[in-house]
């Protein structure tokens, strides 16, 4: 395992959230004998106006203007010390059609985002740190090699698609994993797809806060007429609408409740007609386990296509760590939870392994799911991660 190194960490995520990220579980573990450096989501000048006319939940605009220092410390759930930065806004470019203009803008902000690491970390006295670029290629590219590192690892923990980036993330993510010194995947199917662009690939998992979850595990089964069955996440462009409506519809006897970020706005115009469905706003993380414990069964009806099949939900271990059956599509293939987790490869077979779940749940099975999920803790997953990054140093 790695001991007094300098971590610093490209993220394409903020520390804070309204959902478990990878990043910051591991991060804030290893900071418990490194010290690390998180650098947030490098937002924009259109983040700003939107944050300031109330039209979304922003950054933290105060710091993005230098109003209030842009390095601070905070203590994580862990109990371990992080640095966090937040960059200077940059122009918003990633809706661009023209590459000549995107590059000449980017390389903009890339400069002023540089310039703002560089600060922080002679501040913070790092000389020589471990890289970690977290799924975000176009300012991992932009730094390589910039910030003086050791060595520059590349994690990706999901598929990179275009809605957002636009086809030019394909390329720019081809390129970047070619030239880093190592690769870290977060499923088999990411690490099959990455490991011929670079021979250094390695796979470490999604993990579950366990210490949080088992406290709130179910003792008992419910007995009531009614069962409940929930989904928690966000609510995108990955979940199958037309499963969920024929699932809906055909059991009015159960009552399903959506809880997270609407982002696919379909989703609740299509199935908020129907009585036994309610959609809640997020919740913090640690009201997440008291509130799945109070499933009779979870779901994570994820469409299959290209980019979920890369997938290892990090709700799925969440589950399980309070002892909750699943009922899942197939999206993806997730051989250690066949036998422990229903998978269904169409509406009506959903339906059927839902209801099955429901009447053939017990305490043994209970007991086995949480026990299975214990084996998938955020500890164990980041000394793994702490193992691999030890070879590239």
């Amino acid at each position: 395992m790695i001991q007094g190194q300098q971590i610093v960490c490209i993220s394409s995520t903020n520390w804070y959230g309204h959902y478990t990220k990878s990043t910051v579980q591991l991060l804030e573990r290893l900071a418990a004998s490194n010290q690390v450096l998180f650098i947030e989501y490098p937002h924009t000048w259109k983040d700003i106006i939107m944050t300031l006319l109330n039209r979304q939940s922003g950054p933290q605009v105060k710091r993005m203007l230098g109003i209030r220092s842009r390095l601070s410390t905070l203590t994580t759930a862990s109990a371990t010390t992080v640095y966090n930065l937040v960059t200077p806004p940059g122009i918003p470019v990633y809706f661009l059609k023209s590459e000549k203009l995107f590059d000449w803008l980017f390389r903009y902000n890339a400069f002023i985002y540089r310039k703002s690491v560089l600060k922080a970390i002679k501040k913070l006295g790092f000389q020589h740190p471990l890289v970690i670029t977290a799924f975000n290629p176009f300012y991992g590219g932009a730094m390589l090699g910039k910030l003086g590192e050791k060595t520059h690892i590349y994690y990706c923990y999901d598929a990179v698609e275009s809605w957002f980036y636009g086809k030019r993330i394909f390329e720019t993510e081809r390129r970047f994993i070619r030239r880093v010194n190592g690769v870290i995947t977060s499923s088999d199917q990411l690490y099959t797809e990455k490991s011929p662009l670079n021979a250094a690939c390695h796979v470490v998992k999604n993990g579950v806060d366990f210490q949080l979850f088992v406290p709130h595990a179910r003792r008992e089964i419910s007995t009531g007429s009614r069962k409940k069955v929930g989904y928690i996440g966000s609510l995108d462009h990955r979940f199958d609408i037309e499963l969920i409506i024929y699932v809906v519809k055909n059991a009015p006897e159960l009552d399903f409740g959506f809880t997270g970020a609407l982002l696919n706005f379909r989703i609740k115009e299509q199935l908020e007609a129907y009585q036994n469905v309610q959609f809640f706003p997020p919740v913090a993380s640690d009201k997440v386990p008291e509130l799945l414990a109070g499933y009779d069964v979870g779901i994570i009806p994820y469409l299959k296509n290209e980019a979920n099949k890369n997938i290892y939900p990090l709700k799925i271990n969440e589950y399980l760590a309070v002892g909750v059956p699943i009922v899942m599509t197939d999206f993806a293939e997730l051989p250690e939870f066949r036998d422990i987790v229903s998978t269904a490869s169409s509406e009506i077979e959903f339906l059927a392994k839902l209801k099955q779940e429901i009447l053939s749940d017990s305490l043994a099975k209970v007991k086995e799911r949480i026990n299975f999920a214990g084996n998938n803790s955020w500890e164990a997953r980041a000394d793994e991660f702490s193992n691999i990054l030890e070879k590239f140093i």
